[in-house]
């Protein structure tokens, strides 16, 4: 009973601040998030060749990365991507089958795994964008523009 005389008294620009029905004000504020189950903003890559492999152990190796993926395939190419000073891995890689039917068993295989200690995570890469292409990524940027 109090509310609806708050609301009553309140100017007309902040009667939407005390209204609990957004379909009642066409300038409803609030606009809540998609359901978890929705779409995701990140999406899957086509299957292919190359593998992301997130979640790496600082202390993994290009060498260790190979040796485990090879248990499903032939690996073409695995690289562990380091830090320039330190040398340690920032905890993502990429591995190459020579087919994309050896590349899905690398996945299942190794997917949800530990490595080192660590639980990995492997999935289809996706493409690098072309030069001169914005990057689509959904984090925002902090900082000084």
């Amino acid at each position: 009973m109090a509310m609806k005389a708050a609301v009553a008294a309140a100017p007309r620009g902040l009667r939407r601040f005390f209204c609990t029905n957004p379909t009642s004000s066409s300038t409803f504020p609030f606009v809540p998030p998609p359901a978890a189950g929705a779409t995701s903003a990140r999406q899957m890559a086509d299957p292919n060749t190359n593998l992301f492999v997130s979640g790496l152990s600082k202390r993994t190796t290009t060498e260790r990365l190979r040796e485990e993926f090879a248990k499903f395939g032939e690996v073409v190419h695995a690289r562990v991507v380091t830090d320039r000073v330190s040398g340690y891995s920032k905890g993502f890689g990429f591995v190459k089958y020579a087919t994309i039917d050896e590349a899905a068993k690398g996945i299942e295989g190794m997917d949800g795994k530990f490595l080192d200690g660590w639980v990995i995570f492997a999935e289809y890469a996706r493409p690098r964008p072309p030069p001169g292409q914005p990057v689509d990524n959904p984090t925002p940027y902090y900082g000084g523009r």
